[in-house]
């Protein structure tokens, strides 16, 4: 793939481009004959087509990165650290070109686009001081003349499975903090917007990662189950639907691999009558709308507590000045959908919201659109109030630009509801008080937590650590946990002797006490 990918050109099957695989530190053409479209959600252009990679591929692909491990895990660390120091230096340079890629192809507007990237270049920042992140222990004289001390080592080829709503922040959790450790990397992004991972993977062999060190396959169902199965793939790391990521997580693990699976979420955000009103609306707004909804983390149930349950016309007044269409235009809110299935599913829950009773506050199916964008995959924000446990708005994870209002009479009551939900990615509270506050986090049983922060996602130097329904495996991605992921514990028990020490036989057994 060039250096500027051709995303444009005809749309006859024969001239569209075509995405490569990237094996052993060459962009190949895949000799599969089943290639998907890639489309632009906002106007369903065609921008490219992605092949499936075959099973010979993909075993082409881990060979290379097992081949290059042998080299790569002996890299001194200090290489490695260089390495990503370069590659985070270039992610600067190409951040805005990159963003355009990556409105065009997943639809999201150009600021949630930047962000994305940013937010994954905040952990190849981290990554540049894997040194740190990767020093054992040490405990001199644990009996006459041994020393104990720890080894953290890479567990060889680790593979990461990516999806549509964070193309680039996704890949960048995974394979900068996989290869800085000293394994090798299989990556299999999702096959709707691969085209910002190309770039992304681009600029990794640009700032140095050697041939082998980073490989790329596409594909679908197939393509994951080889990397389920493939003895030689020791990790893997999944985003994903729950549903697919519970598949990983069984398949894999019977194979004896390590997985972490983050998955579907429903975050709830308690809104106690003290908070301050005008912050809260925007964040609501923002937390449910942006992305589209599109997001593991967005907050798409709202617990309005007491008086607060008075503020739903204001938060409606909030969502209808949001502006819907093309991620490339300055003033847009709410960008497109990525597929017409992932359109089509979110009208039909709304209809079904409707079924089940839920009074439909804000209806943003079928928006008013012009041009080109009659044909794009857009919903407008939407909003339910009276929404109670049992609707399929509620049980459901939407991902779309839905948010649904359950009501509240005590903040017990609205915790108790939020404990009851099986998944736990993220929940908020809204307050003014340090006491209900404090009350919450400490009641809460939710992986990550936000007071008065719509979107509690960690900066690298914590881990993501959803939790419940929406994670299976015990190491989250990037931080501390992932280190741990990634590399392997050797314990090395040591005594040395003197060279004027009387020659007779070891003595095996040590003796501590």
């Amino acid at each position: 793939m060039s250096t500027t990918p051709h995303l444009y050109g005809s749309h006859s099957p024969v001239s569209r481009p075509t995405v490569r695989l990237l094996i052993q530190g060459e962009f190949v053409d895949s000799r599969s004959t089943e290639l998907h479209p890639i489309v632009n959600p906002a106007t369903q252009e065609v921008l490219a087509q992605v092949p499936m990679a075959t099973p010979e591929e993909v075993d082409a692909a881990v060979a290379a990165a097992r081949q290059a491990f042998v080299t790569w895990k002996a890299t001194p660390l200090a290489v490695r650290m260089r390495i990503m120091l370069r590659f985070q230096a270039l992610l600067r340079e190409h951040l805005s070109r990159i963003a355009h890629v990556l409105t065009l192809e997943q639809g999201k507007t150009l600021a949630d686009a930047e962000g994305d990237i940013v937010r994954g270049l905040e952990v190849v920042e981290h990554a540049c001081s894997v040194g740190t992140l990767q020093l054992g222990e040490l405990a001199e004289n644990v009996a006459n003349g041994v020393d104990t001390y720890t080894l953290r080592q890479p567990i060889g080829v680790c593979a990461g499975i990516t999806p549509f709503n964070f193309p680039a922040m996704i890949p960048l959790w995974m394979f900068p903090m996989a290869i800085a450790c000293g394994n090798t990397f299989v990556l299999k992004p999702s096959e709707q917007d691969p085209l910002v991972t190309m770039r992304l993977v681009e600029l990794a062999l640009e700032a140095g990662v050697p041939p082998g060190v980073l490989n790329v396959v596409h594909g679908g169902e197939h393509v994951v189950n080889a990397l389920c199965d493939h003895p030689d793939v020791k990790a893997i790391s999944f985003v994903g639907s729950t549903r697919v990521g519970t598949h990983v997580y069984e398949r894999a693990s019977l194979n004896g691999k390590r997985v972490q699976c983050m998955m579907g979420a429903k975050n709830h955000a308690i809104v106690v009558p003290d908070a301050n009103k005008e912050q809260t609306l925007n964040a609501l707004a923002g937390a449910a709308f942006g992305a589209a909804g599109q997001r593991c983390m967005a907050l798409s149930v709202a617990v309005l507590v007491g008086e607060a349950r008075k503020w739903v016309p204001d938060l409606v007044a909030r969502a209808k000045k949001l502006s819907v269409g093309a991620g490339d235009s300055a003033s847009t809110d709410v960008g497109p959908l990525i597929s017409c299935a992932a359109r089509e599913r979110v009208e039909a829950l709304i209809a079904r919201g409707v079924e089940d009773g839920a009074q439909l506050e804000l209806d943003g199916r079928i928006p008013s659109l012009p041009g080109a964008l009659k044909e794009g995959n857009f919903v407008g924000p939407t909003i339910f109030s009276g929404v109670r446990p049992g609707m399929s708005v509620y049980e459901q994870e939407i991902f779309g630009p839905v948010l649904c209002i359950v009501e509240a009479e005590t903040m017990d009551e609205a915790i108790a509801i939020t404990n009851a939900n099986p998944n736990g990615n993220g929940t908020a509270i809204f307050t003014q008080s340090g006491a209900a506050a404090r009350k919450f986090e400490e009641e809460i049983e939710v992986g990550q937590v936000g007071i008065n922060v719509p979107i509690p996602v960690p900066v690298p130097l914590f881990s993501f650590t959803g939790s419940r329904g929406s994670k299976l495996g015990d190491l989250g991605p990037y931080g501390k946990q992932v280190v741990l992921f990634y590399t392997q514990t050797k314990t090395v028990t040591a005594r040395w002797f003197d060279d004027d020490t009387t020659a007779g036989p070891v003595n095996t057994t040590i003796r501590l006490h």
